[in-house]
């Protein structure tokens, strides 16, 4: 999922598609879903950085940010006890939004 929304929010950047255009706000009736912004390129790029120092950490976000699972589920994913994840999903919260922010 991660690498779905990263690749559509760089591919409407390109100048092959329109990304030197601006865009015209539709009707809000007329929105399914919100447009993606660079945030996600952010924490797309905040994570590839986090994996290089704390690998769990980055795998532990991609599990609960991309992939929708809980603490208990993703720990049992990645083999640690479920306060252990917790402790590690305080860390790369706050890891990210340090990164984010500068």
């Amino acid at each position: 999922m991660r690498r779905i929304l990263v690749e559509n929010a760089r591919q409407k950047r390109r100048l092959k598609h329109g990304g030197e255009f601006a865009r015209a706000d539709p009707d809000p009736d007329e929105i399914a879903a919100p447009e993606p912004s660079d945030d996600i390129l952010a924490v797309d790029e905040a994570l590839a950085r986090l994996a290089e120092v704390e690998p769990d950490a980055a795998k532990l976000v991609d599990l609960r940010y991309f992939a929708g699972l809980s603490i208990p589920q993703a720990a049992d994913v990645l083999g640690v006890a479920p306060r252990s994840a917790d402790r590690l999903w305080a860390y790369a919260r706050a890891w990210l939004r340090r990164e984010i922010r500068r």
